[in-house]
């Protein structure tokens, strides 16, 4: 079983990844795989609509976006983080989740979900319901802790000090290793992802 942990912060080595970074390490002592995936930092342009990743089975553009779709079909499980900018989450988790979802529901369907994030003061709670909702068009099993997932400080060291976040991290990781081995266990038992009935649009335009 794997789990590929997305950072959405430019900052490689800051706040985000030092929550991720928590949440591998007690996955890994709960014989899970990890990858820290890196969004980077170039600009990542948003989703433009055009269908092309419908034709031809990714998005014209070639950047990190076709590389982690690539990645999570061999996935069992995802952790996204962020930064809170503005009270919300960062444009380039934003921009890459877009462009990751768009038309791809078959690569995410069923597998456990969960959205980490970082902030000096105030907004989390924001950037974490706009996170959730990914999970939640998408059929995916989203994976709580013990409080909303997120931590404070503006520094790595300053996000050790918030005990209380860290534990938040820690009992997230403990509860996606204990789904993904449940799900594990109901495969083996013969039971699958339900299927999913799509046949049915609207609108409310007349």
């Amino acid at each position: 079983m794997k789990v590929i942990l997305v950072n959405g912060s430019p900052h490689a080595n800051g706040c985000t990844y030092t929550a991720l970074r928590v949440i591998e390490e007690v996955l890994q002592q709960n014989g899970i795989e990890t990858e820290i995936f890196q969004t980077g930092n170039q600009p990542l342009a948003g989703c433009i609509g055009c269908n092309a990743c419908l034709k031809n089975g990714k998005c014209f553009r070639d950047d990190c976006v076709n590389v982690f779709v690539e990645k999570a079909k061999m996935a069992d499980g995802f952790v996204f983080g962020t930064p809170v900018h503005y009270a919300s989450a960062s444009g380039s988790i934003t921009s890459f989740l877009d462009r990751a979802f768009y038309g791809k529901g078959s690569v995410f369907q069923g597998k456990p979900g969960a959205s980490v994030v970082s902030c000096r003061r105030g907004g989390a709670s924001a950037a974490f319901d706009q996170m959730n909702k990914y999970f939640t068009i998408n059929s995916m099993p989203i994976v709580s802790s013990t409080y909303w997932n997120q931590v404070h400080g503006n520094t790595p060291d300053e996000v050790m000090q918030d005990k209380e976040g860290i534990l938040t991290m820690e009992n997230l990781a403990n509860n996606m290793a204990w789904m993904l081995k449940c799900i594990e266990a109901g495969r083996k038992a013969g039971i699958e992802f339900p299927k999913q009935d799509l046949s049915v649009k609207t609108n409310f335009i007349r």
